[in-house]
Parts: C-alpha cells; sequence; structure tokens
C-alpha cells in the first residue's frame, strides 16, 4: 500500500487563517470527487471557521475523562476504519490526553499516512522544536506543545498563510481570533506588533530554508553543478594562516550590501599543507566567523583550489572570497609555470561564481622559517660522506671487474650508488653524488678515455639521463620522507591530544587535568595559564597578568602574577587576553605545533567554565525571579485576608453607634492578635526564603544542644500534643541557635496541619550509638515523627520546594513555605533535611547536623528548663509545645 502524503498549513500566530485555508482545501478537494473527511477540526468559537465545516463529513471524537474532566480527542480507530481518501486533522503539534494510543497528535498522523490516507493538518511556527527558545525569549511565553522540525520537514507539502501583523491585530479586535474579554489581554501582550513581526519574519525563514533544502535535492538529483543565484550565499577560503581573519571580515562586508544571505568559512586540508596550518589562528577565525552569524566548515582534499570550488558549487555559493599567495616571487613565478596558485586555479575553474582575490600584509611575504630538514642532520651528513667516496669506490671496482668500460655497465653501476646515496641522505647529497659519478664515468668510461670530452651525442645524451633519474629518485626520497615524518608527526600528535583529552574529560577541573598532562608531554617541570583584562583607560602594556591555573614547579614570579610575569622559557599566545606558559626547557620547533593545538583545547576547556558558570547564574536568576513572582502571587491573598481582619475588627472597636459586651470585644481583640501573628509569621517567612536564594544566609555556629532550642521551637502547642523522647547524653552539634529553631518549629507546624489527630514525637539517638553521618563525618540525629497520612514517594522532592501545599490544601492555611524555609536553614549550617515513611504510616521527618568539635558541654548553657540530666543517660519525656504558624 502506498504511504498517503502530509500537507502542512504553516502560520506564524493564532488566528492567521491556517483551519480556514485547510477547511477550504477540502471543501476543493470534495468538489473534485475526492472522498474527504474531517477527522478532528476546532472551529475555536469563530463563525466563519465553523461555517466551513457545514457539508464536510465529520468523524465524531473520542471523549475521554483525565482529572475529573471530559476531553475530545480524534478517534484514530474509527478514522482507520472510515479510511478515506484525504483527512482533515487540525493541530498537528497537540499532546493527547493520558490514556489515548500515542502521546502526540502527529503520531495519529504517521499512522494515517502508513495506511495510506492523505492528510491536511496546520502548525504555528512557535510549535517547532527548534524555535521554542527564540520564540519564548520573543514573546515570554513558554510552549508545551512542540513538535521536531524533521517531522514537519517529511511533510510532503507546507503552505505559508501569511497576514501583515496589523491585519492580524485588526482580525482581533474585531473579535474574530478571541472572545471579547480576552481582546485587551491578547493585544497588549502575545499580539504586540513587535511579537508578530518577530514572528513572522521566523516562519518566512523557517520556510525559506526548506525551500533552499529542496533546491540542493532537486539540483544534486537532476545533477546540476552550476551555482543558481536564489539566494547570496558568499565562501571564505582559509588556509590556516592569520590572513583568515582579513577574509572573513571581507566576506561579512560584502554580505552586508544585500539583504539576507549566507556567510561560510572553509579550510581545506591538503596532505602537503598540514605543516602550515595554525591552530591557533583557526581557532580564532572559527569564533569570528560564528560571532558574525556564519558557518565554519572543514574539508579534506589534494588539491585546495579543486575542493575549494567542489564546496561552493556544493552550497550553491554566489561568490568566493580567496588571499592572493603568500608565497615568495620565485615560488609564485614557479607556481605560475606549473599552472598557477591556489587563487588563480580558483579563478579559473570558479565558472559562474564571482571571485575575490583580496591583499592583505602577509601577501608575498613566504609561508614561514626555512625549510627543515626531515632526515636529519646526521643522516644528510652521512649522505654527503657517502656522495664523495661511494662513487669513487664503485669506479675502483668497475676498473677492476670492467676493463672494456663499458658505458652502459658503468652508468648502471654509478646509478646504483646514486639510489644508495638518495636513500641515506636525501636530495642534496644525491644530486651532489649523481653529478660526481657522472663526471668519472665520463673520464674513464666515455670516449675518449682518459678526458672529459664526449665524442659521442648519445653518450652525451646517456650522462644527461643519468644525471636526471638520479636527481629524479632522491626527490622522491626526501619527498616519502618528509611525507612520512610528517604523518608519523600527525599520528603522535592526535595520539597525544586524544589521550589529553580524555583525561581531562575524566577530571572535574578539565584545564587543571590538561596542566599536569602537559608536564609529561612536553617533559618540562612547571605550566601556567595566565590572563589579563585591560582597566578601563588602561593601555595594552599597562595591564596585569593573573594567574588562572597551573601545575609543577612554576617559578616565583609566574605565582605573583605582577607587571609582565606570564613569561618563561616558552609562551604560547591562545589568543589575546590569554598566555600558556611552559617552565624548565625550550621546545623544539618540531613541537610547536603541538603546543599551538593544546593551547586551542585550553582555551576551548575555559570557554566551556565560562558558560557553565554563566548557566549556573542565569539559572540562579531565573529562580530568583521565580521566587519573587510567586511571592507576589502568594501573598496578594495571604497579606489580604489578615490584613482585612485586622481592620474589621478594629473598625468595629472604634465604632461609637455600636455597643460591644466585654466578651464581644475580647473576641475582636483575640481576632486582630491572631491575624497580627499570621501576618508576622508569613513575613518572617517570606524574608528567610528571600534570604535563601539570594544566599544571604550566614549562621553563627557554636555548639549547641538540642534541648536549648527545642523548648522555644515548641512554645505555642497545646498541651500534650507533642512529646520529647531524647536521651539524657546526645552529644552538642555546630548549629546556630536560632535558626535551628525556626527549623524544628516549621517542621513540627507542619506536622500538626497535616495529622491533627496524630501524636508527635521527637527522637534522638545517643552520640556513642549514632549512625549517622555526613559526607563521612559524624552527626547528630533528631526525628520528627507522626502517624498522619504521610507523603506519596513520588511526592517527597516537590514537598520542599517553596509554595507547595499537600493536595492544593487551601491558601488560609499559608504560603507553602515552612519546610523549604527549614531546608535551606538546615543545609546553610551543613546539615540535611529528609523526609521517611514513619513504620505503621506517617511522616519522619530527619534532622542530621555535624557534631560539635568544639569545647565540651557547659551545664551552665543550657537554657531548658527541664529536669536534670541524669549521667546514667535516664530519659525525659516531656509534653512540649509546637512554635508559630510556619506556613
Amino acid at each position: 500500500m502506498a504511504r498517503g502524503t502530509l500537507r502542512i498549513f504553516l502560520g506564524a500566530a493564532p488566528g492567521v487563517g491556517k483551519t480556514y485555508e485547510m477547511l477550504e482545501e477540502a471543501h476543493r478537494l470534495r468538489e473534485r470527487g475526492e472522498d474527504v473527511a474531517v477527522a478532528f477540526a476546532l472551529d475555536h468559537g469563530r463563525a466563519d471557521t465553523r461555517a466551513l465545516m457545514e457539508g464536510l463529513e465529520v468523524i465524531p471524537p473520542r471523549q475521554l475523562s483525565y482529572r475529573g474532566a471530559e476531553f475530545e480527542e480524534m478517534d484514530l480507530d474509527a478514522v482507520l476504519a472510515r479510511a478515506p481518501e484525504t483527512a482533515v486533522v487540525d493541530e498537528y503539534a497537540h499532546s493527547n490526553v493520558p490514556g489515548s494510543r500515542n502521546q502526540k497528535r502527529w503520531q495519529d498522523v504517521d499512522e494515517l499516512l502508513s495506511a495510506g490516507i492523505n492528510v491536511l493538518s496546520t502548525v504555528n511556527i512557535q510549535h517547532l522544536a527548534s524555535l521554542g527558545d527564540v520564540v519564548s525569549a520573543i514573546t515570554d511565553v513558554r510552549q508545551a506543545e512542540t513538535v521536531p522540525d524533521d517531522v514537519v520537514r517529511r511533510a510532503d507539502q507546507i503552505d505559508l498563510v501569511d497576514i501583515p501583523p496589523e491585519l492580524l491585530r485588526q482580525r482581533l479586535s474585531d473579535g474574530k481570533i478571541y472572545a471579547a474579554d480576552k481582546i485587551d489581554a491578547a493585544l497588549s501582550n502575545y499580539f504586540r506588533l513587535g511579537n508578530l513581526s518577530a514572528l513572522r519574519e521566523l516562519a518566512l525563514l523557517w520556510l525559506a530554508d526548506r525551500v533552499d533544502e529542496g533546491l540542493a535535492k532537486y539540483r544534486a538529483e537532476q545533477g546540476i553543478e552550476a551555482s543558481w543565484p536564489a539566494r547570496e550565499r558568499i565562501v571564505v577560503g582559509l588556509t590556516g594562516g592569520p590572513e583568515g581573519e582579513a577574509l572573513i571580515r571581507r566576506g561579512a562586508r560584502i554580505l552586508t550590501r544585500v539583504s539576507g544571505g549566507d556567510l561560510l568559512a572553509v579550510h581545506v586540508r591538503a596532505a602537503d599543507g598540514v605543516a602550515s596550518e595554525s591552530p591557533q589562528a583557526l581557532e580564532q577565525q572559527r569564533r569570528l566567523i560564528q560571532d558574525l552569524g556564519g558557518s565554519y566548515h572543514i574539508v579534506a582534499g589534494e588539491d585546495p583550489a579543486a575542493a575549494l570550488l567542489d564546496f561552493a558549487r556544493s552550497v550553491n555559493a554566489t561568490q568566493i572570497v580567496v588571499g592572493i599567495s603568500r608565497h615568495k616571487n620565485l615560488a609564485g613565478v614557479l607556481g605560475g609555470l606549473l599552472g598557477g596558485g591556489v587563487g588563480t586555479r580558483v579563478v579559473r575553474g570558479s565558472g559562474d561564481i564571482d571571485v575575490h582575490m583580496v591583499s592583505h600584509p602577509l601577501g608575498g611575504q613566504g609561508t614561514g622559517g626555512p625549510r627543515p630538514r626531515d632526515l636529519g642532520r646526521v643522516r644528510v651528513a652521512v649522505g654527503l660522506v657517502l656522495a664523495t667516496a661511494l662513487p669513487a669506490l664503485l669506479q675502483l671496482l668497475l676498473l677492476a671487474l670492467n676493463p672494456e668500460q663499458n658505458v652502459a655497465t658503468a652508468m648502471l653501476v654509478q646509478l646504483t650508488g646514486s639510489v644508495a646515496v638518495a636513500l641515506v641522505g636525501g636530495l642534496w647529497p644525491a644530486i651532489l653524488a649523481a653529478l660526481w659519478s657522472s663526471l668519472l664515468v665520463n673520464y674513464f668510461s666515455t670516449p675518449p678515455v682518459g678526458n672529459l670530452t664526449i665524442s659521442d651525442p648519445q653518450n652525451f645524451l646517456a650522462l644527461l639521463v643519468f644525471v636526471g633519474v638520479s636527481a629524479a629518485v632522491a626527490v622522491v626520497v626526501d619527498l616519502s620522507a618528509r611525507r612520512s615524518k610528517e604523518a608519523a608527526r600527525a599520528r603522535a600528535e592526535a595520539t597525544t591530544l586524544g589521550d589529553l583529552t580524555r583525561g581531562a574529560a575524566g577530571s572535574e577541573d578539565t584545564v587543571q587535568a590538561l596542566l599536569e598532562q602537559a608536564l609529561g608531554v612536553f617533559q618540562v617541570r612547571g605550566t601556567a595559564l595566565f590572563s589579563r583584562e585591560a582597566d578601563a583607560g588602561s593601555t595594552a602594556s599597562g595591564r596585569q597578568w593573573r594567574l588562572l591555573a597551573s601545575a609543577g614547579e612554576i617559578r616565583a614570579a609566574a605565582e605573583s602574577a605582577r607587571g609582565d610575569a606570564a613569561t618563561g622559557d616558552n609562551v604560547e599566545e591562545i589568543d589575546a587576553t590569554t598566555r600558556l606558559v611552559l617552565y624548565g626547557r625550550i621546545l623544539p620547533a618540531s613541537d610547536r605545533r603541538l603546543l599551538g593545538a593544546f593551547g586551542v583545547h585550553l582555551a576551548a576547556q575555559l570557554e566551556r567554565q565560562q558558560l557553565v558558570v554563566s548557566r549556573r547564574e542565569m539559572l540562579r536568576l531565573a529562580e530568583s525571579n521565580t521566587m519573587r513572582t510567586s511571592i507576589l502571587r502568594a501573598v496578594s491573598h495571604d497579606l489580604r485576608t489578615p490584613l482585612a481582619g485586622i481592620k474589621l475588627a478594629v473598625g468595629g472597636l472604634r465604632h461609637d453607634d455600636v455597643r460591644y459586651t466585654p466578651e464581644e470585644e475580647q473576641e475582636l481583640l483575640a481576632t486582630i492578635e491572631e491575624c497580627s501573628d499570621r501576618l508576622d509569621a508569613l513575613v518572617g517567612n517570606l524574608l528567610d526564603m528571600s534570604r535563601i536564594t539570594s544566599d544571604a544566609v550566614n549562621p553563627l555556629l557554636r555548639p549547641v544542644r538540642w534541648l536549648e532550642v527545642i523548648p522555644g521551637a515548641l512554645g505555642a502547642v497545646p498541651p500534650g500534643k507533642v512529646r520529647v523522647d531524647l536521651p539524657a547524653n546526645m552529644p552538642e552539634i555546630d548549629a546556630d541557635p536560632g535558626m535551628l529553631e525556626r527549623v524544628i518549629a516549621n517542621i513540627v507546624e507542619n506536622a500538626v496541619k497535616y495529622a491533627p489527630d496524630s501524636d508527635i514525637v521527637l527522637v534522638g539517638t545517643a552520640g556513642g550509638l549514632s549512625p549517622a553521618t555526613l559526607e563521612g563525618h559524624p552527626a547528630g540525629e533528631l526525628r520528627i515523627i507522626d502517624h498522619g497520612r504521610g507523603v506519596p514517594a513520588e511526592s517527597v522532592v516537590e514537598m520542599f520546594r517553596p509554595f507547595q501545599r499537600l493536595d492544593d490544601t487551601p491558601q488560609t492555611t499559608g504560603i507553602g513555605l515552612g519546610l523549604a524555609v527549614a531546608k535551606g536553614f538546615t543545609e546553610a549550617m551543613g546539615g540535611t533535611l529528609a523526609a521517611e515513611e514513619t513504620p505503621g504510616g506517617g511522616l519522619t521527618m530527619v534532622i542530621r547536623l555535624p557534631l560539635s568539635t568544639g569545647m565540651p558541654f557547659d551545664p551552665r548553657r543550657a537554657q531548658a528548663p527541664l529536669e536534670p540530666q541524669s549521667a546514667l543517660g535516664r530519659r525525659h519525656t516531656l509534653p512540649l509545645t509546637p512554635g508559630p504558624d510556619a506556613g
């Protein structure tokens, strides 16, 4: 069975007319004789949409119950049984009610498509998963229902339903989108003109990208290599040198001359160009292109010009930006004779793509220092000795074994010697051996023998071939040795960097781990990482270096980090404000590239750490903002209620026309006192929560006995409500007495509130028998036990969050900060607050605080009016009372 086709009507915001267009298309299909049925569609209270539903077959929805309410969902089984040619399914991103077969409606649609049914559906741009954070930042509304972008991209056809933002706001004002009581709020919030314009631009850009993907797919299927300039796209070619920054900025300036377009930077990594790359320069250029809104790419190719052109054609580029050659004049002339440099070949093969050749300060200045002797000085020296001695020894051997002095035999023997010299010493010793051998062959074997004159032209040609073959073999051997050494060095560097990355990934402080591993990799005594920031008005020379991290033995100057302290045996500039310094030995030139790549790894880890810190700060600010919002919402009722009670009672007492009996006056005064107590407890909890969320809680820790704070914490509970069962020899703990009293009072208050018919017991464990620990250290433990209904295990975490009430208890019982404050204070004192199930039913709150290691307990410091403690450990069971309402 052929799979059905999916057609999606995409809109920028609610009310643009997606459902209307979808239903109109359903009518057009029906008029053409196609079997169309409405599987699920909503009119949203809009008369025009409701009118379009008439005349179409509607499959009745399925009724589902969830949390005491009735909901309508698409009856998937009924639609599959009806099997129309085309099904109309509204709201593609909708989340189905629990109890449905699939979690999302787009999954239902996928089943219809698999059954061969064509589907018409709708979706708004804010429901696309990739744009959720962008839409939230624009509208301040987080979308709960989303659909993956790739699911929408798989649609066979996407129609954009677009109207100007001004017209959409007019439709909203006319009551064509929302009910009258929602119009003003919608116009001033989600439907602001700026919001609608931004959402419309998002929808247009997203659809343009999809169209671009379709165009690229079509060109690939049709084998079209020529660029179609449907959209300005500029490709910047990077060599790995410092001139890349200038090329990127030039490409960005070119792109600003047009409205819209893409900027792509591509680095072609060729086999013979690895040694000239600068990892630091490429990393800085990658960041620059991303800051400018472009993208960074790496491709591999033996011919940089061909690879760059292939990439440009694959992305449908319209312009290419390359720099002029950095080779010096002689190298440039040779390159021209051999077909031109990279830029020349790009221009020659660009076809209809415009090419910009950009000059820069490094043009014609050379690509670096002198070419290294990759075979090593020892092998070259041995090769020179062989080039001098071996041809003479071979000629003596020829004189002894070849008295006739055959020219061909002499040339073959001497050629073998030149090849041997090339294998040992490389290019220049081999050329020297070839020239020296040719002279010997000419003197001893070429007629006339005994002088350097050559009478036969064929012998002259043979000597030239002999020298040419020897030089060619020498070049091949030298190039092979160079490539082999570069490949071995690249493998070693890759292995080293891989080991560094794996080792750092397993460490909490990746920067410190990388610095420690660098000690062994580079065989140095110390490593240090420095950073500096310019103060306002300071010059570059006046910036102070700051030591970020170090490993091994570093110099005193580095530890002080004063003035120009960021100096050492090896200094690697990671970026303009960061330096990596190595102490102990000067690295050879062959290790500088590895050091540069190592610096890039460090820069990435520093950037990662900064992002983590920024993320934590943003989360903290978001939590604080959420807390402030929640406080404002909560106190809007809880402050008003007691204030209204106080105002009513005071107004009654001040009313001159009403005479109250003494009992009535006492009742009004009691009301004022009760409401004032509630206000006091409410404001206290709000202040405490504010201090906790702003990290402003500074406990004054000292050795404390549990029995010092319990009486004050239970000072207002009716007699007999709470029992205290503590051993007499409980050790001291380190705590802030005031905070600990609030913790116990809040926990007991919640126990009294939610377990009113249960007895509440405070139980402690003697220090010598206590198994409690905090991060491996001994701790004191107090258990507050009730035998009420308890708390489900899945709700324990939520119970400690602010503004949470069990089973949505009415706000007249507090705003749900009691346990949040208790947990915050306990953790501020270095302890923990946990919840456990009471055996037999109920809830047990466990307070653990570290045991005191200070001075021994002084009985005179105990303030509790309790019976004297027994040295034998006799227990005391006292009826005490809980503290004020902690909400």
